[in-house]
C-alpha cells in the first residue's frame, strides 16, 4: 500500500521562513550594542564568560571555585566545540555552531513532520518561535542542549537505545534533558532506553574525568544560587517593594537576584514547590494507562514546564528549552499539548519585552516591570498547569473501557482502533 506523502511546499516554506528568520538573527547579533537590545549584555556572555571557560578548560581543567560554572561537564565540551573552526574568533565560531544545530534540528523535525499520520507543524513552531526571542538563543548554548533533548524524543520512537543515550549526553550538558525519558512507555522500552542511558552517561564522564581535572567541580556552586528576579519567587519579591518590603536585587552567581529579609524563605518554599511537582509526576507515571503515540513528548513538555516554572532562577534561554520540546508535540496529531505550545509562544513574546528590551525596569522594580514579568510568569504557570491537566488527563483510559496492552508501534503516529496503552 502506498504510503501518503507530504508535498514540497510546506517543506519549502519552513526552509524559507528558517533563512529569513536566521538572516535576521545574525543581523540582530550584529547590532546587539544598541541600547534597546540590551547594550551588548546578550552577546557578552559568549564573548566574554564562555571564552574565559574556554581557556580554563584548554589546559585540561574544569573552572575550580568559579561561581559562575553550576554547570555538569558534558557543558565543557560544548564551551570547547568552537576551538574546533580555525580561521574565526571564539564568538564567530560559537554562533556559526549554534546555527548548524538549529539546522539540523529543523531538518530533524521537518523529517518527523513528513512522516505518515505526522505533521510540519512542529518544524514550523521551532522555526518562527526561536525568533521571537530575538538573538538571544544564537548567543547561549541552549539551543544544543534542546536539541540534544528533542533528538532524544524523536529518536526514542524508533530506537529506545538512541533515544536514550541522546537523553544522558543532554543530562550531562544541562540536566534537565533527562526528564526526555520520563514518559517512554512501560516495559521493555524504558528499561531500554534508562539502560543506555546510564551506560552512555557513565561512560561519557568517565572519558571526560580522563581528560579533564576536577569533572564535578559545578556540584558546590550549585548551593549558593538564591531567588532570580525573573522567577515566580523574584517577581513576588518584587511586588513586595511596592508594599514596603526593604529588600533590593543585586547581581550574584551569574544573574540578578533579590537580597533581603526572608528571600531564603522564599527559595525553600521553590525548592518544595519543585519536589511536589517531582510528586505530582511520579504519581502520573504510576497511574498512567493510556499511552498514545505523542504521551513521550506530552510528558517530556510537561515535566520541563513543571520544573522551570518552580524553579528559583527562569533565565529567558529557558524558553527555549519550552519551545523545543513544544516543537516536538506539535509533530503529532495525536498531542494534547497544542493549547499548551500557545501559551508558550506568548510567554516568550512577554520574555523578550522583559530582556533585553526593558531589562531596566525588571530590575529597577518598577511598577512596569514587575506587571510585564507578572504576566510573562503567569502565562507559564497557566501553561504548566494546563499542560499536567492535560496529560493527565490524556493518560487515562477511556470511560467504560478497560486499559488494553497494545503499545504504540516503533515510528508510527497512528492509533490503533482500540487507545494504546502500557502493558
Amino acid at each position: 500500500m502506498n504510503r501518503p506523502r507530504v508535498t514540497s511546499g510546506p517543506v519549502l516554506a519552513v526552509t524559507a521562513l528558517w533563512l529569513i528568520t536566521r538572516a535576521l538573527m545574525l543581523w540582530l547579533i550584529t547590532h546587539s550594542g544598541a541600547r534597546l537590545l540590551g547594550g551588548g549584555s546578550v552577546t557578552r556572555e559568549v564573548w566574554r564568560l564562555y571564552f574565559h571557560w574556554y581557556g580554563v578548560l584548554a589546559h585540561g581543567s574544569f573552572p575550580v571555585h568559579d561561581t559562575l560554572w553550576q554547570y555538569p561537564p558534558g557543558a565543557g565540551a560544548v564551551v570547547l566545540a568552537p576551538g574546533l573552526l580555525p580561521g574565526l574568533t571564539y564568538f564567530q565560531a560559537f554562533v556559526l555552531l549554534t546555527l548548524a544545530v538549529d539546522a539540523l534540528t529543523t531538518a530533524a523535525l521537518v523529517r518527523a513532520g513528513s512522516r505518515p499520520g505526522r505533521r510540519l507543524l512542529g518544524a514550523a513552531v521551532w522555526t518562527g518561535g526561536l525568533p521571537l526571542l530575538l538573538h538571544l538563543p544564537l548567543a547561549r548554548y541552549d539551543v544544543q542542549v534542546t536539541a540534544l533533548a528533542m533528538l532524544s524524543l524523536l529518536a526514542a520512537a524508533r530506537s529506545p537505545r538512541a533515544g536514550g543515550a541522546l537523553g544522558a549526553l543532554g543530562a550531562l550538558v544541562k540536566v534537565w534533558p533527562a526528564l526526555a525519558l520520563l514518559g517512554t512507555p512501560r516495559g521493555r522500552p524504558t528499561r531500554t532506553a534508562w539502560a543506555w542511558a546510564a551506560g552512555a552517561g557513565v561512560a561519557c564522564l568517565a572519558l571526560l574525568a580522563a581528560f579533564f581535572a576536577h569533572p564535578l567541580s559545578f556540584l558546590r556552586e550549585q548551593g549558593g544560587r538564591g531567588v532570580q528576579i525573573e522567577s515566580l519567587g523574584g517577581t513576588a519579591l518584587n511586588l513586595a517593594r511596592h508594599a514596603g518590603w526593604p529588600g533590593r536585587s543585586r547581581y550574584q552567581y551569574g544573574a540578578i537576584e533579590m537580597v533581603g529579609p526572608h528571600v531564603r524563605a522564599v527559595a525553600a518554599a521553590s525548592l518544595a514547590l519543585t519536589a511536589v511537582s517531582f510528586g505530582l509526576l511520579v504519581l502520573w507515571r504510576v497511574r498512567a494507562r493510556h499511552w498514545g503515540p505523542a504521551t513521550p513528548y506530552d510528558a517530556a513538555l510537561s515535566a520541563v514546564l513543571l520544573f522551570t516554572v518552580t524553579s528559583r532562577v527562569i533565565s529567558p534561554q529557558y524558553m527555549i528549552w519550552l519551545i523545543g520540546l513544544a516543537a516536538v508535540c506539535l509533530t503529532s496529531r495525536h498531542t494534547s499539548q497544542r493549547p499548551v505550545a500557545a501559551l508558550i509562544l506568548a510567554a516568550c513574546v512577554l520574555s523578550t519585552v522583559a530582556y533585553p528590551l526593558c531589562y531596566h525596569e525588571v530590575v529597577g522594580g518598577t511598577w512596569s516591570g514587575c506587571l510585564l514579568m507578572l504576566a510573562r510568569n503567569g502565562l507559564l504557570t497557566a501553561a504548566a498547569v494546563l499542560s499536567f491537566a492535560r496529560l493527565w488527563r490524556a493518560s487515562r483510559p477511556p470511560a467504560g473501557k478497560s486499559a488494553p496492552t497494545t503499545q504504540p508501534r516503533a515510528g508510527s503516529d497512528r492509533l490503533p482502533d482500540r487507545a494504546l496503552s502500557a502493558s
